[in-house]
């Protein structure tokens, strides 16, 4: 097989197969947006380069050698080829990637999962679910849901999603067993599970070390309240869905709003994607609860 750095150059091959078509050097022109000479020239310069003659030269048009007729039905072929490889690709939707943090993907995306493919059933989602902040460029992300305080750079746009509003949260089964909780001191001498954020002393004003197990991640510390492990404090848009279907009961009628709440953000884009506009709508509409 000849090596691929001694094909021909496209532009030849591109002129020949226009000209073969329309047997016709000024029709080949005027399709491929260049000028007769110059499809004569890329024409002349693939003949001196197989060393064959691809054409007759008539007075009022073109004619196709033997040779010449071969190579253009595989030309052809090579171009159809092409053709088809590229709108394959240009038909794939692109993937969008989404970056959240584990507890925003299993407790915010995932339940509404449904809800975003029957909505937008053409688009192609990865979600990264990772602590880390995301870079926009570097990781490739389109779409982020960060905890922030909101100060943002000029080049992001930003929505607010929710506040951080957070609240003690226990399974109904784990409160049976419990006295009435009526004050701050009662809570904390209850069996409290922490996360990484380790509100707990803000939310109880005290400055005193807490017992109870630590959790990395917050889904992980509601999942051990859901399991009767003890009481988390979380943020309330983490559980509306376990509070509605009472898998987990608010035990304390104490709320804080922290300052840093959770946004919707990416980059302002240069070119506006319609697949990109169509996801960042659906979350405005499906994960907002700033309202």
């Amino acid at each position: 097989m000849l090596p691929r750095h001694k094909l021909p150059s496209l532009n030849a091959l591109r002129a020949f197969e226009a000209s073969g078509r329309r047997l016709n050097f000024r029709a080949a022109a005027e399709e491929l947006n260049v000028t007769q000479g110059a499809v004569a020239q890329q024409v002349r310069m693939l003949e001196e380069y197989l060393d064959i003659a691809l054409f007759v030269r008539l007075p009022r048009g073109l004619a196709l050698t033997t040779e010449g007729s071969i190579y253009l039905v595989n030309v052809t072929r090579a171009f159809d080829v092409l053709a088809e490889s590229t709108e394959e690709i240009l038909n794939q939707p692109k993937t969008i990637t989404i970056s959240v943090t584990p507890t925003v993907a299993t407790k915010i995306l995932l339940p509404n999962f449904s809800d975003l493919y029957k909505a937008l059933p053409h688009i192609k989602l990865q979600t990264m679910a990772t602590e880390h902040v995301a870079n926009f460029d570097q990781d490739q992300v389109d779409i982020a849901i960060r905890l922030t305080e909101g100060n943002f750079s000029d080049d992001l746009e930003a929505q607010l999603l929710f506040p951080q509003e957070l609240i003690a949260v226990a399974s109904p089964f784990l409160i049976k067993e419990l006295p009435d909780i009526v004050n701050v001191e009662q809570l904390a001498n209850l069996p409290l599970l922490h996360d990484a954020h380790n509100a707990w002393p803000q939310f109880l004003n005290i400055h005193t070390e807490l017992a109870g197990p630590v959790f990395n991640q917050t889904a992980l510390a509601l999942d051990a309240a859901l399991a009767g492990q003890g009481i988390a404090l979380t943020c309330r848009a983490f559980v509306e869905r376990d509070l509605a279907a009472k898998r987990l009961v608010q035990i304390y009628p104490k709320t804080m709003i922290l300052e840093a709440s959770y946004y919707l953000v990416r980059k302002k884009p240069s070119q506006s994607s319609e697949d990109l506009n169509a996801l960042w709508q659906w979350c405005l509409d499906h994960l907002n609860r700033a309202s």
